[in-house]
């Protein structure tokens, strides 16, 4: 998948949601790599923050170098974040991860799509940590 392919798929995701109000969203792109933030809100005041780090190569290949799914409640409360920074090595799943309040556990990485899916299970059965 190229990046315009990557990044209007993203988009038609965010954007198709009415519960989501996107607070900020930042796209830097260079001929070899690209940037994607989001910062979006949902009807509860939980906040996600998404960052991506993308190698454009060729043009039909996108490989995600770096990504954080930072999903928390609105008054700051961490519920989960996924992420690769390499720090846990013992992990099947090294270098991705995920932190549910303060444990580590090992996690593939996470398309938007699951993510939100994620947040919803959440949010609307009653269960925001």
């Amino acid at each position: 998948m190229n990046f315009r392919s990557y990044l209007e798929r993203l988009q038609d995701i965010l954007y198709s949601r009415r519960d989501i109000r996107v607070e900020h969203q930042d796209i830097v792109e260079t001929d070899v790599d690209a940037v994607f933030a989001v910062r979006m809100r949902f009807l509860d005041d939980s906040l996600l923050m998404i960052n991506e780090e993308l190698e454009i190569q060729g043009k039909r290949r996108l490989q995600r170098m770096g990504y954080v799914f930072h999903y928390q409640r609105g008054d700051g409360v961490l519920i989960f974040r996924y992420d690769n920074s390499p720090h846990y090595p013992q992990l099947a799943t090294f270098p991705a991860h995920k932190h549910v309040g303060d444990l580590v556990i090992a996690a593939e990485p996470p398309d938007l799509a699951d993510v939100l899916r994620e947040i919803d299970a959440i949010i609307y059965s009653g269960t925001n940590q």
